[in-house]
């Protein structure tokens, strides 16, 4: 399986000619999406749900859907009747050739006083886990986890630890468009030097096979 980081929490996974794209959000580019035959969408914040980009992936391959949660799922049916699933916490289920689990059901708290909305991660091919916005641990083996490496809602002890939890083989940020270039070196030392597993970033646009 072949993953290309897009721009901050957006990835594209490719296997046997077949695209799943999660989170093409307003800090993605805006292609994003295209040529995606699934599209994934974690939680409802615009950096990582752009109806936009969604809708020129959509548009571009009239066969392409979307699995989401009810709260992005609401604000696309409509648009789009029959390709969009509502999914959650537990759930299960193929697309393209790709197997899908869905874990988790709340983004992180950024403070107390604002309200927590639904976030779900993927699990996919039993591989690549993407938690969206919230440090939710899978239970099971996972070969590679996309990390929120900076967010308001995280410390990066926080971030360290899930590291930990999760034991991946290896840690490939995400959710970087927040880290300046001045900082990266900082967050890749320590991250690397403490979370016990293989960690790397990548550009936007560059690829690594999996």
């Amino acid at each position: 399986m072949k993953l290309t980081k897009k721009s901050h929490a957006c990835v594209r996974l490719e296997k046997d000619g077949r695209t799943l794209v999660i989170d093409p959000g307003n800090f993605s580019e805006e292609d994003a999406a295209v040529g995606a035959d699934v599209v994934l969408v974690t939680h409802e914040h615009p950096d990582h749900f752009a109806e936009d980009r969604l809708r020129a992936g959509l548009e571009a391959n009239p066969a392409a859907e979307i699995w989401t949660l009810r709260s992005v799922a609401d604000q696309l049916s409509a648009a789009f009747p029959g390709r969009v699933h509502t999914v959650g916490h537990g759930d299960t289920f193929s697309a393209a050739g790709f197997d899908v689990q869905v874990h988790g059901e709340l983004h992180a708290v950024i403070h107390p006083d604002i309200p927590r909305i639904t976030n779900v991660g993927y699990l996919v091919d039993g591989s690549v886990f993407h938690p969206g916005d919230a440090l939710t641990v899978p239970g099971q083996p996972v070969e590679t986890l996309m990390l929120p490496v900076m967010a308001p809602w995280s410390k990066i002890s926080e971030v360290i630890d899930y590291v930990r939890e999760v034991k991946p083989r290896r840690a490939i940020d995400i959710h970087d468009a927040l880290l300046t270039d001045l900082a990266r070196p900082i967050y890749d030392r320590q991250i690397g030097g403490l979370c016990g597993a293989e960690h790397s970033r990548l550009t936007p646009g560059d690829s690594t096979e999996l």
